[in-house]
């Protein structure tokens, strides 16, 4: 399981020119979902996301001592499978390492609810259609989480 964690002042997703999630404070994360992901997987993933010291201790502070849950703020959580897209051979990337729309859209729905149960304000994408995501990258911060099964 791959996850694009970004801090955000603010983050949205439109669909057919309809804005279906939006956050302020808080993480915009992109989930892409491997042919291998179990609850394992998922539950590292989700308590990462959760305790990431990724939050200044005060306004205009440059220490990260704060996750998103010590501070109340806001996740937007969208799927991408193009995360598992391997660029390596050819010209066009493989999508052999993502899960079957089936399985990644059963884990997806249970990372969105898990994710919901740390009483946190958590908004989404809609699963498996074309969106465009707006983000007010804060820092800017990026960072990736891997969790492979092994």
């Amino acid at each position: 399981m791959r996850v694009v964690i970004q801090r955000v002042k603010s983050s949205q997703v439109t669909v057919d020119g309809e804005i279906i999630g939006k956050i302020g404070r808080g993480l915009n994360l992109l989930v892409g979902i491997a042919d291998t992901d179990t609850d394992v997987e998922l539950d590292w993933i989700v308590r990462k996301c959760l305790e990431l010291r990724l939050f200044p201790d005060q306004e205009g502070g440059d220490r990260w001592q704060k996750s998103v849950q010590e501070i109340g703020g806001e996740l937007l959580v969208v799927s991408q499978f193009t995360l598992y897209g391997d660029c390596r051979k050819g010209r066009r990337p493989s999508f052999d390492r993502s899960a079957t729309p089936q399985t990644a859209e059963h884990l997806y729905n249970c990372f969105v609810a898990k994710l919901r149960e740390s009483g946190l304000r958590v908004e989404t994408g809609k699963f498996g259609a074309m969106m465009q995501v707006a983000i007010e990258n804060d820092g800017p911060v990026t960072l990736i989480l891997e969790k492979e099964n092994t």
